[in-house]
């Protein structure tokens, strides 16, 4: 899928003319030039994904052409078209940088079987591009609980399948690692895994990173851009968060869901997918459905197999596991070593509430292997947690372990207007909201982040909260939180 625009370069017209015949009738957008001069005027242009190119030519050779496109930033993949007496030419050809090449004279299966093999070619070189950005270490499926059990036993049963499943679950429960062992057993393990936070991308970006772009589709679209769902052909996509998605995204959603295809934005070519879709959420999607915010036809297209994973108080036995696994892999990847966790820091973990989930257990734990000494057990101070904090209540962050506050990060918060009535009447629901949210956004230093997952809210759902009741100046942008990727 990934090649589409072709440069046929080659003084031969009848050879020209028949390539460019039999790739249009392909789809292909082809483009001819009978000389070096004239293919380098074209490829300086860009855009090309492709080129077919003899090795002689009236003015130079395949070498020096091989030599200006390597030059480019983003080289199209070049085959070498050769006669039977050049292909040790062609051998050097492909030495210095091309793809690969056919011999004349040659058959029309021949050119679509080398146009093939340099499209999956391309297309596994992009996915791998993408991938190489995602980083970061899951936390797997830990858990011998009778909940983790039931739900490992439901992610066997659907991995095999290729129904869309909808994983729903509190901030911080690990909904990503169940995508991935999801993916992991799947019959389309050995294909593309793509992930899209929803949640971390603008809004008015979102329908790009989905299906892509063309070329000057938008200010700043300076080339071709495969979307996400394109990458993700033969494979599994992602879609973390879905519910932040926008009313005019969603309808799009449905339709890829439905008829598997799409055009990029700017363009009016239909691309075919297979793609199979994961996506989660911390919302109830039924109650946003009731509420308008969300497609009821995209809600159900989505729930083929819903998958619920439990927060971590609910699954209180799996906690040691968690916390070994934790403090080995910290330990690892800070170059520590530390003996375990005295009696003390267990129970306090074990009483803890929780209201990050597996990802603040993590946290916890990474800040006590960092203030240990190598070689000690980790102790109840260590962990800066409160072992008898009621379920609910507010859990403030522990503060850094070096180096003073930044008082740019953020600023001071006004104290809460409290309004009470002289005839004692109920202060209205938008206010106690509000004074809630300003009560936690204290509580949790100003930190916008620690705030939405106290309040089991997304941060732009927080956002716009802040903005409908005026907060939004009583706080400074958190440059260092605010906008960072919050892991399933």
């Amino acid at each position: 899928m990934a090649i589409e625009r072709i440069l046929i370069v080659d003084d031969d017209f009848i050879i020209r003319k028949s390539l460019e015949d039999m790739l249009r009738k392909k789809r292909y957008n082809v483009v001819s030039a009978p000389t070096l001069a004239d293919a380098q005027r074209y490829l300086a242009k860009g855009g090309f994904d492709l080129v077919l190119a003899d090795i002689r030519l009236p003015d130079g050779d395949g070498t020096t052409l091989l030599d200006h496109i390597n030059s480019s930033n983003k080289p199209p993949l070049t085959v070498m078209i050769t006669g039977h007496g050049t292909i040790e030419s062609a051998v050097n050809c492909m030495r210095a940088g091309a793809f690969d090449y056919v011999v004349k004279p040659f058959s029309p299966a021949e050119i679509e079987m080398v146009v093939k093999k340099a499209g999956a070619f391309d297309h596994i070189r992009r996915v791998n591009q993408h991938l190489s950005h995602q980083t970061g270490e899951g936390a797997g499926l830990i858990g011998e609980s009778l909940a983790m059990k039931h739900l490992k036993q439901l992610i066997r049963k659907v991995a095999r399948t290729d129904a869309t499943v909808l994983i729903h679950g509190e901030n911080g429960t690990g909904k990503e690692m169940v995508a991935s062992e999801l993916f992991r057993i799947s019959s389309r393990q050995d294909a593309p895994f793509i992930k899209v936070n929803c949640a971390a991308i603008s809004e008015n970006l979102m329908e790009s990173e989905f299906f892509g772009h063309e070329k000057g589709s938008f200010t700043g679209a300076t080339e071709r851009r495969e979307g996400r769902f394109e990458l993700a052909d033969k494979g599994t996509i992602l879609l973390d968060e879905i519910s932040e998605i926008s009313p005019a995204l969603q309808a799009k959603l449905l339709r890829v869901l439905q008829e598997q295809e799409f055009e990029r934005v700017g363009g009016n070519k239909t691309l075919k997918v297979d793609v199979r879709v994961i996506a989660t959420t911390n919302r109830n999607l039924l109650r946003s459905v009731e509420k308008g915010e969300f497609r009821e036809d995209l809600y159900y297209r989505l729930n083929v197999f819903p998958l619920e994973v439990p927060p971590l108080r609910e699954r209180r036995e799996d906690i040691p596991l968690f916390a070994r696994e934790f403090l080995k892999r910290c330990g690892r990847r800070h170059g520590l070593h530390l003996d375990g966790f005295s009696e003390a820091a267990m129970k306090v973990l074990m009483e803890h509430p929780w209201p990050g989930n597996v990802r603040e257990l993590q946290n916890s734990i990474e800040r006590a292997v960092i203030l240990v000494e190598v070689g000690k057990e980790i102790e109840p101070e260590d962990l800066g947690l409160v072992s008898s904090v009621p379920r609910g209540a507010i859990v403030q962050t522990p503060p850094p372990v070096t180096a003073a506050p930044v008082e740019t990060l953020h600023a001071p918060i006004a104290e809460p207007a409290h309004e009470t009535s002289s005839i004692g009447q109920p202060i209205p629901l938008e206010e106690v909201e509000r004074q809630h949210i300003l009560e936690v956004l204290r509580g949790a230093g100003g930190n916008r982040t620690q705030a939405a997952i106290i309040l089991k809210i997304s941060i732009r759902t927080l956002r716009n909260k802040m903005n409908e009741y005026k907060l939004a100046g009583l706080v400074a942008e958190d440059v260092v939180g605010d906008e960072a990727e919050m892991p399933g």
